[in-house]
C-alpha cells in the first residue's frame, strides 16, 4: 500500500509524534509498503512535488528525526522554519494524503488528535488510521472526558474545571495533594503535582500560561497504569513506576526513567475489573479502532479511577502500546499492520453502505 505516516506539527507533543512517526515509517517500510513520513506542520521541501512518484523514491524519510529531548520543544523556533506559517498545514501534505492508501497518523496533541485533522480528512474522504473526530475532539478535553465518565458510570477522580481569572474554592473531595492540570494538553505537559495552598497559585500560573482553562483533580496516592483498547477488547494491563515523581514528561519518554511491567503483577480479578472498565471508557466516548485509558488504583480504598483517554497512542520506542502488544506475542511491525487493519474495517463497512470512501 502507498501510505503517508503524518507526525510532527506544533503541538508541545512535537517530538514525541515525530519518533512515534519514524517507528511507525521504518515499521510499515520493512513489511514492503511505499511509505513516506511527513511534518504535517513544515510539509514537502521546496524541491519536492506532491505527486505518486514521491512514492517510489529512494528517499530516507526518517533521517532527520531525533530522540524525543527531556523538555517540550520550543515551538516558536519551530514556527520560524517555515515562512509562511498562516496554515497549521504545510506545503503539499494535503495534496500527497489524497494520493496514497491511507494515511498512518503519528500525531499527539493539539492539531493532530483534537479532530480537527480527522474531520478535515472526512471532508476530503481521506482515509486514516484511529478513531474519527468526534471521539477525537471529546477526548482531547479532559473535562469534558470526564463528564463522559460519570455519565456512563465509570470510576474517576473528583475535580472541578477552572478558567482564567476565576476565583475558586478548593472542594473538600479534592483536597490537597492534588493534580492541577491543562484541559488539552498531552503527554504530561502542563500537569502539575500541588501539595500545599501555598503552591497552588503559582501552579496555576504555570498552567494558565499553556492554556486558559485547567482543571484541579483529587491526587490519587497509589500505583499507575494503563489499557490499550482495540475493537472494544482491552490488551493486558501495563504497570508504570517513575523512579521520581509522577509520569511526567521525561519519565515517559527517557529510557531507564520508569520501571514498566506488562503484564502488570496484580490479582487477575483486578485486572479483569480494570480492563472492563477500559472498554467501558472507550465505548462511553465513541472510540472507533483503537485508543489507550489511563488508570491509577487508590493505594487505601483498592479504587481503579480512569483518568483520560489517548485516542492516538505514542508509538515510540518507550511507549506503552507497543509493550501491550509485545506482551500478546506481537511485534512492533505486526502492531503497525494490526492497526491498519482496524482502520481499514471502518472504510470497507462505509463502502459496502455506500457511506464513504471505498
Amino acid at each position: 500500500m502507498k501510505i503517508v505516516v503524518l507526525a510532527g506539527g506544533i503541538s508541545t507533543e512535537r517530538d514525541v509524534s515525530l519518533s512515534s512517526g519514524k517507528g511507525i515509517y521504518q515499521a510499515l517500510k520493512e513489511k514492503g509498503h511505499q511509505v513516506i513520513l511527513l511534518d504535517v506542520f513544515l510539509g514537502l521541501a521546496d524541491s519536492l512535488e506532491p505527486s505518486e512518484t514521491l512514492f517510489d523514491r529512494a528517499i530516507d524519510w526518517s533521517a532527520s528525526v531525533r530522540e524525543v529531548a527531556e523538555k517540550a520543544p520550543d515551538l516558536s523556533q519551530i514556527r520560524a522554519l517555515r515562512p509562511d506559517s498562516s496554515s497549521l498545514i504545510g506545503p503539499g501534505v494535503l495534496e500527497l494524503c489524497s494520493l496514497c492508501d491511507i494515511v498512518f497518523l503519528g500525531l499527539h496533541g493539539a492539531n493532530g488528535e483534537d479532530g480537527r485533522i480527522q474531520a478535515l480528512f472526512d471532508l476530503m474522504g481521506i482515509r486514516y488510521t484511529g478513531t474519527g473526530h468526534t471521539s477525537s475532539a471529546i477526548c482531547m478535553d479532559k473535562h469534558i472526558t470526564k463528564q463522559m465518565f460519570r455519565g456512563f458510570g465509570i470510576p474517576t477522580p473528583p475535580a472541578i474545571i477552572l478558567r482564567k481569572g476565576e476565583s475558586f474554592e478548593l472542594p473538600r473531595e479534592i483536597g490537597f495533594p492534588c493534580m492541577v492540570k491543562t484541559c488539552c494538553g498531552g503527554s504530561s505537559v502542563g500537569v502539575y503535582r500541588v501539595e500545599n495552598v501555598f503552591d497552588l497559585e503559582k501552579t496555576l500560573e504555570k498552567a494558565f500560561a499553556l492554556e486558559d482553562r485547567v482543571l484541579i483533580e483529587r491526587c490519587v496516592i497509589g500505583r499507575e497504569f494503563s489499557i490499550a483498547v482495540v475493537e472494544g477488547r482491552a490488551l493486558p494491563v501495563i504497570e508504570i513506576a517513575p523512579l521520581l515523581g509522577f509520569y511526567d514528561y521525561k519519565n515517559k519518554y527517557q529510557p531507564g526513567s520508569a520501571v514498566e511491567t506488562c503484564p502488570a503483577d496484580i490479582p487477575p480479578n483486578l485486572s479483569a475489573r480494570m480492563q472492563r472498565h477500559a472498554e467501558a471508557a472507550c465505548a462511553a466516548v465513541g472510540i472507533e479502532g483503537y485508543a489507550r485509558v489511563d488508570f491509577m488504583l487508590d493505594e487505601r480504598s483498592g479504587e481503579d479511577y480512569a483518568l483520560e483517554v489517548n485516542t492516538l497512542p505514542g508509538m515510540t520506542p518507550a511507549s506503552l502500546l507497543p509493550q501491550e502488544a509485545e506482551a500478546l506475542g506481537m511485534s512492533y511491525a505486526d502492531l503497525c499492520e494490526w492497526i491498519l487493519r482496524v482502520s481499514l474495517k471502518k472504510y470497507e463497512q462505509e463502502a459496502e453502505k455506500g457511506n464513504g470512501p471505498a
